[in-house]
């Protein structure tokens, strides 16, 4: 789970506020509903890269009795692009182990998870084909149902079927070692580069062909990156979830 960033087009800059994985909804931080629901599909361990304002993200684990489910990483660099972060996981992702990578800025219904897990043996992308086209959406593009671009800013090639990337992917031990490989590559080179440039890389070096896409049109979710986003969280997706 990645949850090193300081939110900064959520609040501008300003070093008092909270990790955003800590924001309440409904009397829960987004963290705590993590961990609930991801014990509840039966995860065995939840390994989080944090940075800014590391100290306040350990100390509510501790506060609602998740150390012993919770390991941490830390990504010092937390200013620059998330690629560092992804990098600072090249262990777990080179576990041998299928991981189920996660964004931690996410309210969603717990059936996503159902679903990308319901898919054994396979590296899983959900998206969600009912979203707002524009600058921001991170877009999984489809060919043959396989994904031929990922991305904010879509390369002009042919594709099928574009969707809203949810944020969370799960990935067979091969992928993950190869993404892994990736992100050390990359950070090296472009530390300010998101990690979904790594992601989409490694997708257009032929592992697309080993990924199943799911659609979860239907399903609640947002992420939480501008200040209307936590209004809607509250006002709507919360009472869908």
């Amino acid at each position: 789970m990645f949850a090193a960033g300081q939110g900064r087009r959520l609040f501008g800059g300003d070093d008092s506020q909270p990790p955003k994985c800590l924001l309440r909804f409904g009397g829960e931080t987004l963290l705590q509903r993590h961990i609930r629901i991801l014990k509840k599909f039966g995860l065995s361990e939840l390994v989080m890269v944090v940075g800014y304002r590391a100290h306040d993200i350990r100390a509510h684990v501790l506060d609602i009795g998740a150390k012993n489910f919770v390991r941490f990483i830390d990504n010092p660099r937390f200013k620059q692009g998330s690629v560092l972060s992804l990098s600072k996981a090249s262990e777990v992702l080179r576990s041998g182990n299928p991981i189920l990578c996660m964004d931690a800025d996410v309210l969603y219904d717990p059936l996503i998870i159902d679903r990308i897990l319901a898919i054994g043996n396979r590296t899983v992308f959900p998206y969600d084909s009912e979203f707002d086209q524009g600058d921001e959406p991170v877009k999984l593009c489809l060919n043959r149902s396989k994904p031929v671009e990922f991305r904010k800013e879509p390369d002009d090639i042919p594709y099928e079927v574009v969707g809203e990337w949810v944020g969370f992917m799960r990935l067979e031990p091969d992928f993950a070692k190869a993404l892994a490989e990736q992100s050390i590559r990359d950070s090296a080179t472009v530390m300010d580069m998101p990690y979904e440039d790594s992601v989409r890389a490694v997708l257009r070096n032929g592992w697309a062909r080993k990924t199943t896409a799911i659609d979860i049109n239907g399903l609640a979710w947002i992420e939480i990156d501008f200040p209307e986003d936590v209004e809607l969280a509250r006002t709507d997706i919360l009472e869908k979830v």
